[in-house]
């Protein structure tokens, strides 16, 4: 069967302008073109668009949505596996996120109790699957999934002060590192003590720590575009300056 533009958005839930914007960056063009101007779209376009609101669901963005379904070796019935299993995860952080409310609910109308502990755990779960989300692959071929698993456990049996002490460790880096940066000198001691401070952060989701995982951290966030616009929001340049003080705070920089 084959679809208009109007069809096929209306089918497919969506604006007839997302689809011709679409068509625009080259992620999905029409099947063909008729003799009056439509665009139509056949089964391939159809199963291509799911796809697409598929990952885009998961919080894909275009250009890398873009890259996927376009790459030769990109296997639809290997994708809709992977599709599930996310959507799987996130009806469970979903469902962890009622039982919450629900316990909360109850606790505030006297019908139940509910601990400190789980208060906090959909968010914890919420933040292990952002994370999971965005580095996961590359924090699992670095560091393997045994010690990513265990980390993910350390944050979930986390007290209310952990988890909250690890919020305002995570603003005072941000914060250090801004003033370190104005600086100028990653061997300066607010360089050095952000580094610290980062240190001290690690230690809340790692088993152990070694000063070659904190430096080899640090390298990943210069080599790792995404964890370097984190860090270069607000100063281009402030990761490579991160990753300088670690490396000097840890010694790596010496080898």
């Amino acid at each position: 069967m084959e679809y208009t533009v109007h069809k096929l958005a209306k089918m497919a839930g969506i604006s007839t302008r997302t689809l011709r914007y679409y068509d625009e960056i080259g992620l999905l063009k029409p099947a063909r073109t008729n003799s009056s101007g439509y665009r139509i779209y056949g089964k391939a376009e159809v199963d291509k668009l799911q796809q697409i609101l598929f990952y885009k669901e998961l919080g894909v963005s275009l250009d890398r949505i873009k890259d996927i379904i376009t790459s030769p070796s990109f296997d639809i019935l290997k994708a809709l596996r992977e599709h599930r299993e996310k959507l799987l995860d996130k009806r469970k952080q979903l469902d962890i996120l009622i039982a919450n409310l629900d316990k909360t609910i109850a606790l505030h109308e006297r019908r139940g109790t509910m601990t400190d502990k789980e208060k906090f755990e959909g968010f914890k779960q919420k933040m292990i699957d952002e994370n999971e989300k965005k580095y996961g692959r590359e924090i699992r071929e670095k560091y393997g999934d045994e010690q990513v698993e265990r980390s993910y456990r350390k944050l979930k049996d986390m007290t209310e002060e952990q988890y909250a002490e690890i919020e305002k460790l995570g603003n005072s880096i941000l914060e250090t590192l801004d003033l370190a940066f104005e600086a100028g000198d990653p061997e300066g001691p607010l360089a050095q003590k952000a580094a610290d401070l980062h240190r001290q952060w690690l230690c809340y989701f790692w088993d152990s720590y070694s000063k070659e995982a904190h430096a080899g951290l640090a390298q990943m966030y210069v080599d790792d575009e995404r964890f370097t616009a984190y860090y270069d929001r607000k100063r281009p340049g402030t990761a490579t300056f991160f990753r300088d003080a670690i490396l000097i705070y840890t010694g790596m920089n010496k080898q």
